[in-house]
């Protein structure tokens, strides 16, 4: 069920493969009567206003703003765990293992970078048909457990007991409430991180201010562009793992 080695140092792309196949939905063209012109956006809303407990107008504003807020948090996340673990570690293509790291939001879960991505998964949902936001939330769940599982096998076989203790007390994929063990010395780089998760930031930020447009194409557009501002931004900025 562990990742490989390839699917790590690959996994920005494979999770772009999955973005595009969730997006794209191909398989509904041999669906009956052909691809609906619809998303997820839309279809919740009007769920929602079909069990007459809100309009359509309500509806949608609740949907919109649950995404909105799926997005912030999700891209907190992201960027509060890359500023303790590291801009170039979380942008390697290899895996590192030079200390058990229980600073920020480790202490209270063991993997935030894969749930903030999750989580901000959600919001990126509501751009897609219903079908291909399905496949893309499975697809993306699938290959982060796999990428956790990997991880969690390098990390005992490379720390063994500090890391055991350390797994032991903090849960793997929800975070704790309360913090599970204590911190450690690790700073956070918090620059460094906004500019390794510029995607996920932009993307909020374009959530935020453009979605109460309504328009999933436009809002699709932004995500091609903070995309592609991230590979720039990282290209220039990110070259090595950083460490205390």
């Amino acid at each position: 069920m562990k990742a490989t080695r390839f699917e790590f140092r690959y996994r920005v792309w494979i999770a772009v493969a999955i973005y595009g196949l969730g997006f794209a939905a191909p398989w509904l063209i041999f669906s009956a009567g052909g691809p609906r012109v619809s998303t997820t956006w839309l279809e919740l809303a009007g769920a929602l206003a079909g069990t007459h407990a809100l309009t359509l107008q309500w509806a949608t504003l609740l949907v919109t703003s649950l995404a909105i807020l799926l997005a912030a948090t999700g891209a907190a996340f992201r960027v509060w765990g890359t500023a303790y673990l590291g801009a170039g570690v979380v942008t390697s293509g290899a895996m590192h293992a030079q200390t058990v790291l229980a600073a920020g939001p480790y202490r209270y879960l063991r993997n935030p970078l894969y749930f903030g991505s999750f989580v901000f998964s959600l919001a990126v949902s509501i751009l897609m048909a219903p079908m291909g936001a399905i496949f893309f939330l499975v697809a993306m769940f699938v290959q982060m457990l796999r990428l956790i599982l990997g991880e969690e096998a390098y990390l005992t076989a490379q720390q063994g007991e500090p890391y055991l203790a350390y797994k032991a007390c903090v849960p793997r994929l929800f975070p704790s409430v309360m913090a599970r063990v204590p911190a450690s010395a690790q700073k956070p780089r918090w620059m460094q991180a906004i500019v390794a998760e510029i995607y996920v930031v932009g993307l909020t930020a374009c959530f935020a201010v453009l979605a109460w447009r309504y328009n999933a194409h436009l809002l699709t557009q932004a995500l091609l562009v903070c995309f592609g501002v991230s590979l720039v931004a990282r290209a220039l900025t990110i070259n090595k793992p950083q460490n205390s």
